[in-house]
């Protein structure tokens, strides 16, 4: 069996690598061509390109690396039509993917799948039926989303996050993180501002201009940052001033499995956290950790998406539990003024976040079957036959 896998981000990653490992147990004989990043070429994926070129957020920030994004489409669709794969898997990124899919779809029949059906409960839900024009079947994080890709016509099926599978920090792994970066017995707060260099570069000042006055307050607690490799070196500059004598969490410096338990324990040993909105609320959540979310688009980006939205929230923990206890500070209200007071707040009422954390948990399938191979028996499933 053949299959072309397609990632372009550090979260899309995480998903190729364990559907990846979950087509290999179901599906010996798999060979995988596609692009990817470093945990998808852990699986045996000699990624086309670096990963890191399509990690773009944003309708202006794509505007600069729009020719060179546009090269990239055609060569990945040349390269699926050259390979002629039993199925062709894009996982997230929908701007790059979708294009790819439509050539594709246009000079083959090769089957197509998606990995993450699109927020269509949140802004623009005609994308549902742009999706369904190329793509033959998706594989859904969410619980609630498989009716809405049904509606515009392709099949779906929810197979549960990835997050509630991945392992949990033991004592020994904590205890060792903390003597490793020197922390002692001082309390952690996470800060957590991206993987694109983009939004590392627009959330990092603002990040260490709220918790000034916070860790003003409260001198005996460390931050620590969990960074990924493309932005390790980028975090280490900008957060040099920072108060809370900030330690970056470099996984380039580490065997990947040490570096995954330092993340791991990092999580589990924090007594709240200062994350940037995406699947980290997930992680977080899944680690108990209560947090604090804070994203700024650009003027333009915000303007439109404010405009279209659907939702009042954009933490997924807050949606899937169908709360609204995780604050925000989003947009122009991503200021340092309102990230200190959310702080403040979590830390007067860490256990307020809780039962939502637990029903997101429980919502998005942990208990039950590996994520990853619940995916892969999706895909298996749903393969053209003969």
């Amino acid at each position: 069996m053949r299959v072309y896998i397609l990632a372009g981000e550090p979260s899309g990653d995480r998903l190729g690598a364990a559907l990846m490992e979950g087509l290999k147990t179901l599906c010996p004989d798999v060979r995988f061509d596609g692009i990817g990043g470093p945990l998808m070429q852990g699986q045996g994926l000699v990624s086309r390109f670096p990963m890191q070129e399509l990690s773009i957020m944003g309708l202006t920030e794509v505007l600069p690396k729009y020719f060179h994004l546009k090269k990239r489409i055609a060569e990945t669709a040349e390269q699926v039509l050259e390979t002629q794969p039993d199925v062709m898997i894009t996982i997230d990124s929908p701007d790059f993917c979708l294009r790819v899919a439509k050539i594709v779809k246009a000079a083959s029949n090769i089957h197509t799948v998606h990995y993450v059906a699109p927020s269509v409960w949140a802004w623009r839900p005609k994308r549902a039926d742009k999706m369904a024009a190329v793509i033959d079947h998706v594989l859904a994080l969410l619980p609630f989303e498989p009716p809405y890709m049904e509606a515009a016509g392709t099949a779906c099926d929810f197979v549960g996050h990835p997050v509630v599978g991945e392992p949990q920090a033991t004592e020994e792994e904590i205890t060792a993180f903390r003597a490793h970066y020197g922390l002692g017995d001082a309390p952690v707060l996470l800060a957590l501002p991206g993987s694109r260099r983009g939004e590392v570069g627009k959330l990092t000042p603002i990040f260490g201009q709220g918790l000034k006055p916070f860790l003003a307050d409260h001198p005996d607690m460390r931050v620590v940052v969990p960074a990924t490799p493309n932005v390790a070196a980028l975090v280490t500059e900008l957060v040099k001033d920072w108060p809370g004598n900030p330690v970056v969490i470099n996984p380039s410096e580490f065997d990947q499995d040490i570096a995954k338990s330092h993340k791991r324990a990092a999580f589990a040993t924090a007594s709240m956290a200062l994350a940037a909105s995406g699947t980290v609320s997930l992680e977080l959540a899944a680690a108990h950790t209560p947090m604090v979310i804070a994203y700024k688009f650009s003027w333009l980006t915000h303007t439109i998406m404010e405009k279209m939205a659907l939702i009042d929230t954009v933490t997924l923990v807050n949606l899937v539990s169908e709360t609204r206890t995780i604050p925000e500070s989003l947009g122009p209200a991503c200021l340092p003024e309102n990230i200190a007071a959310g702080l403040a707040h979590v830390f007067e009422n860490p256990e307020e976040q809780a039962e939502a954390m637990r029903i997101t948990m429980e919502r998005l399938g942990r208990g039950g079957e590996d994520p990853g191979l619940r995916a892969a028996r999706a895909v298996l499933a749903r393969l053209p036959k003969g």
